[in-house]
Parts: structure tokens; C-alpha cells; sequence
């Protein structure tokens, strides 16, 4: 035994020399998708209004509304969505080495002991038959006791000559990265997502208020009409339109009461709460958010790198590719390095001593001669799932691109869409003002007055939804950008092999 020992120890330089070997091909990185993206083109649609300097990941910080980013760090901080995700990476790492623990020896202990009744019925009547054996059957008794102790260790060791388990590694690695891009990803949604809700919130209180307004205005001008009808200056059809406009209005203030709660419901989810915790904290209106001034955007191939739905589909990818040499290593034999060592005894005193080791060692070889067919089944199939990837690859680099660009034009069109409503809202005040004044004055109707009210209100509506748009806007163009994420947790253990990020 000690000399196969020995003659299997003399194999392993061997097997340590062809296991530098990986079949299938190596990874070269994604195609470029997007040439004059990818080597330095700025942004198409860049208004005047943005730079192209480099954008900050916490992108809400820059809008200077402390509940806003008080919202989205507990949201990032707590939510449970991100909790799944952030759940699923450690899967994918805990996966990845789990692979490269299979590039290891593995080993088991396993130990016994028996205790057996042994009977000698049989063989002591089979002795009082033959001449002269009374004597001795007289003295066996009718059975015997005997123990036995019984360990071993077994170990086996498959050694990755031609690279199909390192491959396999490979491709739990990149799999590993692909979940922190999902990660990523999850946190660019959810903070786009909470920031959309704030600003839904927001819009309607303020919305609300300026229909408040109105039903107030409505009231004092409907107040002044019944008492010219007293006194014979007006009419009962005067009265009754201001009573139908008034209702009218004060029938818009529902929906905007339901919108309130519902986004503040929907905060309080977000950020990993029961709904209804937050209305206390949210009840007292604001303003709706402006977009800071200047608007840095950077440039596309800086978006190209941070977006984690493209780092996605690089990193799976990368995980077909390595598929691919996983298929390759079937055309080979396998070679597994075996072993055993034990001892057996049926006393103590012997148990563990050189006279009751039991032991084997030696390699052993499984080729599946008769599977060319299906290994090579098994590569086609890889690399149609690599050619499916190199174009997913494509398409999302592409498809973030036009994103990008398209939500540029959006806040471009939108700044310039608020700017001339706020300048019509302007001019409504005054008109709103003067037509006062002529009221006051006696020179025209409170139904004339009632008309340029409501078109006042009809245009300060409009604007509070355009700078909510542009707000919005703001937030997806955010989004398109691939801001709002930070790096996954560390792994809880290190490794050299297992990425970190």
C-alpha cells in the first residue's frame, strides 16, 4: 500500500502541470456596441441648460430638500425590495464559491462499532457426532461475543486537467457580478420611485391649495352676488352660475385628497413601513422640487459604464462565454485522484495501530467515449446562448442610449414649456387684479370677473402640473443616467477569486 501511495503522489506533478490547461474560449470583453458613444461623442440632445460635467450618484442631494433625501437614504436603507436583491447577491457570491470549492480535494471521516453475537450451536453439535469430540463440544459454549471497531477517511480529488471546472467557476463569478448589477439597479428604480411619489405628493397639496383658494374666491363672489340680488342689481341666473362653478371646483378637491394619500401611503411602503406611519411627517404641504442649476449630465460613454443594466448584460455575457468551456471540457476524460485510510479491529489495545490499517490510493479515469453527439449538442447550444447574449448585449446598450437622449429632450422641451406658462400665469395674476378692481369699481359684471378668475386658476393649474412634469422629468432623466446606486455589502468572506464589489 505504501508503495501505491507513493507512485500516486509522483502522478500529481503531473496532473498540476496539464491542469493549467482551460478549454473553450477565453473571455475578450463585450463587442462595442455604440462607436461613437463608447470613444468620446457627447450627448445629441444636450440643451442649453446642461453641462457635461460629471453627475453625483446621490443626485437628490443637489434639489436641496431635506425630506426628499431623508426619504430615499431610509428607503435604501430599509426597503425591503432592496433587502431581496441584497439577499440574492450573497446567494450568487455564496454560489460562486461553492465552484471554486470544487476545484478542492474533498474528504469524509466515517467511524463504527459493532457488537455481534456470534452463535456455536451448530458447530458443537457437529463435533459431539464425530469419535472422540464430546470432550471438546463440552467445552464450547453456545455463542460468543465479539466487537468491532471500524473508522475511515475517505478523500477524492477530481483534477481540472482541461478547465471544466474552473470554467464553471468563471462562470459563477460573472453570474455573482451580474446580481450586484441587478443590486444596483434596484437602488437606481427604488430612488427614482420614491422621488416620483414625493413629487406626486407634493404636486397635489399644492394643487389642493390653489383650489382652496378658489372655492374661497368663489364663495366671497357668490356672498356679493346674493346681496346685489337683494337689492335688485342682478339676477337669480347670475347667482345660480357662480353656485354651479363653485361646486364644480370644489369637486376637483377630492381626487387631489385621494392622490395626497395614496402617495403618502406609498412613501411609507417604499421606505419599508406600514402605510399611514408617515402622514404625520408628510402632512404639512411644500413646495414641489425644482431641478438644480446647472444640470450635469457627463457624457455617454461615462453613462454607458455606470449603468447597471448594461454591467448586467456584460456580466452575463461573460457567464455564457464561460458556459462554453464547461461544454468543450466533455469531449475529455476526467481523472479523479482517490483515497482511503482506516483501521479495523476488534480490540481496542489493536485498534489504531499499524497491524489494523486498511488503506487504498490511486487515480482513476472516465471518458464517455460513446457522448461526441451530445457534448457537442451540449457546445452548440452554448454558444447559440453567447451569440443570444453578445446581441441582449447590444440592444440594452442601444436601448440605454435612447433613453438617455430621449429624456434629455423631455426636460429640455418641459424647461421651456414651464418658463411660458409661468409667464402666462404672470399675466393672469394681473389681468385677474384688474378685473378686480373694475368689479370693485362697478364697471363690470361679477360674472366677467368669475370668467377671468377661472381663467386665472386654469393657468396657475397648468403650471403647478408643467413644473411637476419638469420635476419628474428630471427624476427619470436621473434614472436614464444610472445614478442613485452605491456598491453592494462586502461578502462576509474574503476571497481572492470571488469578486468584492
Amino acid at each position: 500500500m505504501v508503495n501505491a501511495f507513493v507512485r500516486s503522489i509522483a502522478f500529481l506533478p503531473l496532473a498540476a502541470s496539464l491542469g493549467g490547461c482551460l478549454v473553450g474560449p477565453d473571455y475578450a470583453g463585450p463587442p462595442l456596441a455604440a462607436p461613437l458613444a463608447e470613444t468620446g461623442q457627447g450627448f445629441r440632445r444636450l440643451g442649453s441648460s446642461a453641462r457635461a460635467l460629471e453627475p453625483s450618484a446621490d443626485w437628490w442631494r443637489a434639489i436641496r430638500d431635506p425630506m426628499l433625501t431623508e426619504l430615499i437614504e431610509r428607503a435604501l436603507a430599509d426597503s425591503p425590495s432592496i433587502q431581496i436583491v441584497e439577499a440574492r447577491v450573497r446567494q450568487a457570491r455564496a454560489s460562486a464559491r461553492e465552484q471554486y470549492a470544487n476545484l478542492l480535494p474533498s474528504g469524509s471521516v466515517a467511524g463504527a462499532y459493532l457488537h455481534n453475537r456470534i452463535p456455536l450451536g451448530d458447530a458443537r453439535r457437529g463435533l459431539e457426532n464425530v469419535a472422540g469430540g464430546q470432550a471438546i463440544a463440552s467445552q464450547i459454549p453456545d455463542g460468543t461475543n465479539l466487537d468491532l471497531y471500524d473508522t475511515n477517511f475517505d478523500a477524492s480529488w477530481e483534477i481540472d486537467i482541461f478547465g471544466g471546472r474552473q470554467r464553471a467557476a468563471e462562470q459563477a463569478v460573472a453570474q455573482a457580478d451580474a446580481a450586484v448589477a441587478r443590486f444596483a439597479d434596484a437602488q437606481v428604480q427604488l430612488a427614482a420611485q420614491v422621488a416620483q411619489s414625493y413629487v406626486g405628493l407634493r404636486d397635489a397639496q399644492h394643487r389642493l391649495d390653489l383650489t382652496l383658494q378658489s372655492v374661497k374666491l368663489q364663495q366671497e363672489a357668490i356672498d356679493l352676488t346674493a346681496q346685489r340680488l337683494g337689492g335688485g342689481t342682478t339676477s337669480d341666473l347670475d347667482l345660480e352660475r357662480l353656485r354651479t362653478q363653485l361646486a364644480s371646483t370644489e369637486a376637483m378637491a377630492d381626487p387631489l385628497r385621494a392622490t395626497i394619500d395614496r402617495n403618502r401611503g406609498q412613501l411609507a411602503v417604499l421606505v419599508g413601513l406600514e402605510p399611514g406611519t408617515l402622514d404625520s411627517q408628510l402632512r404639512q404641504p411644500r413646495p414641489v422640487p425644482v431641478p438644480p442649476r446647472p444640470l450635469r449630465i457627463g457624457d455617454p460613454a461615462g453613462m454607458l459604464r455606470r449603468r447597471p443594466d448594461i454591467r448586467e448584460a456584460e456580466r452575463n455575457l461573460a457567464a455564457t462565454n464561460a458556459q462554453i468551456g464547461q461544454a468543450v471540457a466533455g469531449y475529455f476524460p476526467r481523472v479523479t485522484l482517490l483515497g482511503n485510510v482506516g483501521s479495523v479491529s476488534t480490540s481496542t489495545a489493536v485498534f489504531g495501530t499499524a497491524g489494523s490499517l486498511i488503506g487504498n490510493v490511486g487515480p482513476t479515469l472516465q471518458w464517455n467515449v460513446l457522448d461526441f453527439g451530445r457534448t457537442l449538442a451540449r457546445i452548440r447550444q452554448a454558444e447559440a446562448g453567447s451569440d443570444a447574449a453578445i446581441a441582449q448585449y447590444q440592444n440594452t446598450v442601444l436601448t440605454a442610449l435612447q433613453d438617455a437622449e430621449s429624456s434629455l429632450s423631455r426636460f429640455s422641451h418641459q424647461r421651456s414649456q414651464v418658463a411660458k406658462l409661468a409667464r402666462a400665469s404672470a399675466s393672469a395674476d394681473k389681468a385677474a387684479e384688474l378685473m378686480r378692481q373694475r368689479n370693485r369699481a362697478g364697471t363690470v359684471s361679477v360674472i366677467d370677473l368669475l370668467d377671468v378668475e377661472r381663467q386665472r386658476l386654469q393657468t396657475v393649474q397648468s403650471l403647478a402640473q408643467a413644473q411637476a412634469q419638469l420635476m419628474n422629468d428630471y427624476i427619470a432623466l436621473q434614472k436614464s443616467l444610472g445614478l442613485g446606486w452605491s456598491d453592494a455589502p462586502a461578502p462576509e468572506v474574503a476571497s481572492s477569486k470571488v469578486p468584492d464589489q
